[in-house]
């Protein structure tokens, strides 16, 4: 053992507060100078994790106390990137579980703390935000408790110590009360309960890949814990494949150590450290890098499988090429594969159709999140509407179901339990809060698909919610999960003030005036369950006469922008998410009225 470093990782639900608390743990670990400017969330590096303030990428990094190393990974808390959590907790010894003193244990608490506890790791329960106004971080604490029981703790782990806190302001305390100094407790718990890393410093070099890094320098970096023994730059390896055995020979080229927010090389890795290593022509997560040719794989546990699956295709509309750079089926189906060698919760499939690609996920918001990387990487694709992946039990058909969170205003709750019902959710617990209840139900995925949407609109923004993955049961049958049509252009052109007043008077604008559409664009939302065929590009036309309405301003309600995420929930089977650099589109996967109009006769006919 190496009892000179400790490896943690921190997890929690959204928005607890992780990011922020590895921010001061870096700050008082001596990473930054007293002068130093540095942006708040310094570990979310990527420019979406930023816009969106969530975590998406695990991240390494670690400090210095009182001459000892503590390697601290910064994973996810949202429930779609569960694979970067099961991925980061194959790496360290113990966890720091964040819990908000106000909201206390959230649906991803329990998603993210049950996989620690399956990985046998050490726990330090950190009740974070104590200045929050109505915080109760004695009551959040006996909740967490609770939690670790329902989830079959060990007695070691459900006797986890505990500090109290703000990440904000920078001070953690063993005991309310206590004086609020620096974070200095919360180092020397970590100190005193997670145990130095398990590994054999005297035996052959032996290290499994938990993560993958990309170098423009020297391509793909294998990111690790050392089980055994160490590396030196220029060591000969043997990588043994984890998806066929197959046992290839590899030089490595340099040994990477994270420290603070930098990455620096150095010339040897030591058992215990978490490192990466370059080297090496194809390498995947979950492969095992070993000295010896005869060395023995180490186990690498699947994560949860996906349950949602989209399409993503080649843009076929009117307007390609003017926006993306990169267009065609072979680039973008060679930039899906490279993304799957790095995001193993996300799996891509051809179809007979060389333009149309099956992509697997776990939830909307990772395959957004794709999808929005990519364009801005200069790609033009269509997105379809998620559907869920069926199982076939004893011949009949099961779908996945899922636990279902929300809080919502008093007033709103009527409105959100007719919602439900129309999604044939079950309330399962419903809980009174000060100003607001929290109900617990059970439901299908494919009933959540959209809900945020309707929940949203029924609670002007104030509804909150989570959801979490629970079994696969029984088909329910039919939902409706949209209860409106569209408004659909029929012509091809810049769409104008003048056309968008008459077409506002049937329903809800989706653009506004200066917008190029064409035909099959959807340019509205129309209250009733139908398509409704629109000219969203008419212009006025001018006469020596004076018309009856000249001096009459034209006074357009500004149109609803949806962001990606809620567009590809929002859209219809039988519509695609049309996405460029610049643009987000809705559309008909048939843009041609005409050629709708047959495919709906033909499909009356088939019945």
């Amino acid at each position: 053992m190496n009892h000179n470093i400790r490896n943690i990782a921190i997890i929690a639900h959204v928005d607890h507060g992780k990011t922020t608390l590895v921010d001061k743990l870096l700050k008082e670990g001596g990473v930054f100078r007293a002068n130093q400017q540095v942006e708040e969330r310094a570990m979310d590096s990527m420019d979406l994790e930023r816009e969106k303030g969530i975590t998406i990428k695990a991240k390494n990094t670690s400090v210095h106390w009182h001459d000892k190393i503590i390697n601290i990974v910064d994973t996810p808390g949202h429930a779609d990137f569960g694979g970067e959590v099961e991925r980061a907790l194959r790496m360290v010894d113990g966890v720091l579980l964040v819990v908000d003193a106000y909201d206390g244990p959230q649906a991803q608490t329990r998603f993210v703390l049950r996989k620690a506890l399956q990985h046998g790791l050490k726990v330090i329960i950190v009740i974070n935000k104590i200045d929050r106004d109505n915080a109760e971080p004695k009551k959040m604490y006996d909740k967490v408790q609770e939690l670790l029981l329902e989830l079959n703790a060990s007695e070691e782990q459900f006797d986890a110590p505990v500090v109290y806190g703000s990440g904000r302001d920078g001070y953690m305390v063993e005991h309310i009360g206590d004086e609020q100094k620096s974070m200095a407790p919360l180092f020397e718990t970590i100190l005193d309960h997670i145990p130095p890393p398990f590994a054999k410093p005297n035996e052959p070099f032996h290290m499994l890949v938990s993560n993958i890094d990309w170098s423009d320098y020297v391509g793909r970096i294998a990111v690790g814990k050392i089980l055994g023994g160490s590396v030196r730059v220029g060591d000969n390896v043997w990588v043994i494949q984890n998806k066929d055995g197959q046992r290839v020979r590899a030089k490595i080229t340099k040994v990477f150590e994270y420290s603070g927010l930098q990455t620096s090389e150095s010339t040897v890795g030591f058992a215990g450290n978490i490192v990466g290593l370059s080297g090496f022509e194809d390498i995947d997560i979950g492969d095992t890098i070993a000295a010896t040719e005869d060395a023995h794989p180490l186990p690498f546990t699947a994560v949860d499988p996906p349950t949602l699956e989209m399409q993503i295709a080649v843009n076929d509309g009117p307007l390609v090429g003017r926006d993306g750079r990169l267009v065609t089926s072979r680039q973008i189906r060679d930039r899906l594969y490279k993304e799957v060698k790095t995001n193993i919760s996300i799996s891509v499939e051809d179809t007979d159709t060389a333009a149309v690609f099956n992509i697997k996920a776990r939830g909307a918001m990772q395959i957004a999140v794709l999808v929005e990387t990519m364009r801005r990487e200069g790609f033009e694709l269509l997105v379809s509407r998620p559907t869920v992946i069926v199982k076939k039990v004893n011949g009949q058909t099961h779908e996945p179901y899922e636990t279902l969170w929300v809080e919502v205003p008093e007033e709103c709750l009527g409105a959100v339990m007719q919602n439900l019902a129309n999604r044939k959710g079950q309330i399962t617990h419903m809980e009174k809060h000060a100003h607001s209840t929290m109900i617990e139900a059970t439901i299908t995925t494919r009933g959540l698909i959209g809900f945020e949407i309707d929940l949203v609109n029924a609670t002007s923004g104030r509804g909150v919610m989570s959801h979490l993955f629970k079994e696969y049961g029984a088909w329910v049958g039919e939902l409706t999960t949209r209860l409106t049509g569209t408004l659909v252009a029929t012509e091809a052109g810049e769409t104008t003030a003048y056309a968008l007043e008459a077409v506002q008077e049937r329903g809800k604008l989706f653009v506004g005036p200066g917008e190029l559409v064409y035909e099959g664009c959807i340019v509205g939302e129309n209250p009733r369950q139908e398509d409704i065929p629109v000219n969203a590009v008419r212009a006025k036309k001018l006469t020596n006469f004076r018309s009856q309405g000249e001096g009459k301003g034209i006074q357009l309600t500004p149109p609803t922008k949806l962001s990606l995420e809620r567009s590809i929930e929002y859209i219809a089977a039988d519509e695609f998410v049309e996405v460029t650099p610049k643009n987000l589109r809705l559309r008909k996967r048939v843009l041609k009225e005409v050629d709708r109009r047959k495919q709906e006769r033909a499909a009356r006919k088939a019945e």
